[in-house]
């Protein structure tokens, strides 16, 4: 059988770039090269480039995403997503590609616009029943006064850009003196912001892949950071930070953390794998975000919780490849 040419997206136009690059720098390593060729394709908004033991630097043509090299021109048969953040976490590298007709490992292009803005995410899940905090959401720097924000939320509270990923731009507020600095902060990231009521709890977060016969629930991991929230830095800094899969919880809590994970995966109509985050509070959980294109370093949640699950990296990386192929067929 002839091998398929896979492209393994990094990059991207956000500050997780460099955390795009270790996740497709470690996917491309764990890919049956018995199955696949594999290419990083690296995305700036300067350039679209080829890395690989063959080709470096070389040119996209962005019109059939292909490229040549000594008069040969290679196109590819999938797409594997790497880049956290924009362009491939909010649908806009997922519509080029629809219309290209080559299967992505994410949801489509709908499904990722709609889960990659928090606040409106957490809108439409409250509307489907899923147990969500309190928040608001602001779209200009001086649209907000501050003493009416912690009327209405009240403190401490958590301040986050709309559509970033590994907590840059978050800040947990705990006096009203720092609302306005945290603010500023979050807005340095993005023209929208949200500002969510602080939900005190146990951080867990459980991996879900939904395809054709397959149902894959991953053990629940519980977060436990040093910081006074799980922030980029403690996410980053192994010492900064405690990660624990499985997490040492009842089975009934870990079952309920995966069956919602499952739930509100099946009701953002989202495909490949996506890691979904919770506070339990002791008596309820609480909806956080969910992750469409989650961080897939060797020291990353879900690749730990594919280990303990029992899987390779190599075997779960071609489920989702196969995945998305067959749903394009299909």
């Amino acid at each position: 059988m002839e091998k398929k040419n896979i492209a393994v997206l990094a990059g991207g136009y956000s500050s997780e770039y460099v955390i795009s690059l270790r996740s497709a720098q470690e996917i491309a390593k764990n890919i049956d090269n018995s199955l696949f060729n594999v290419y990083i394709i690296k995305i700036t908004k300067e350039t679209w480039e080829v890395e690989s033991e063959i080709a470096c630097g070389i040119p996209v043509n962005k019109n059939d995403f292909s490229f040549s090299l000594n008069n040969q021109k290679t196109k590819f048969d999938a797409v594997f997503m790497a880049i956290h953040g924009t362009p491939g976490e909010d649908g806009r590298l997922q519509a080029y590609f629809e219309m290209l007709g080559i299967p992505v490992t994410t949801g489509n292009t709908t499904a990722m616009a709609l889960s990659f803005d928090k606040y409106f995410c957490n809108k439409y899940l409250k509307a489907q029943n899923i147990l969500v905090s309190e928040s608001i959401r602001l779209n200009g720097i001086n649209d907000y006064q501050a003493v009416d924000i912690i009327k209405l939320i009240g403190l401490p509270l958590f301040v986050k850009p709309t559509n970033a990923g590994s907590s840059f731009g978050v800040s947990k507020v705990n006096i009203a003196e720092e609302l306005e600095k945290a603010i500023e902060k979050a807005f340095s990231e993005g023209g929208e912001i949200m500002i969510e009521k602080f939900v005190k709890g146990r951080e867990l977060t459980a991996g879900v892949f939904i395809a054709n016969g397959k149902e894959i629930l991953l053990p629940v991991t519980e977060i436990i950071s040093k910081n006074e929230f799980f922030d980029y830095e403690a996410k980053y800094t192994p010492s900064l930070s405690e990660e624990f899969t499985p997490a040492d919880i009842p089975v009934e809590l870990a079952e309920k953390v995966q069956q919602t994970a499952k739930n509100i995966y099946k009701l953002l109509d989202m495909k490949g794998v996506a890691r979904v985050d919770f506070i339990w509070t002791g008596t309820e959980l609480f909806f956080l975000e969910i992750n469409t294109v989650p961080g897939m370093t060797r020291e990353s949640i879900v690749p730990q919780q594919v280990r303990v699950a029992g899987y390779s990296l190599k075997e779960f990386n071609t489920w989702l490849i196969e995945d998305a192929i067959n749903r394009n067929i299909n």
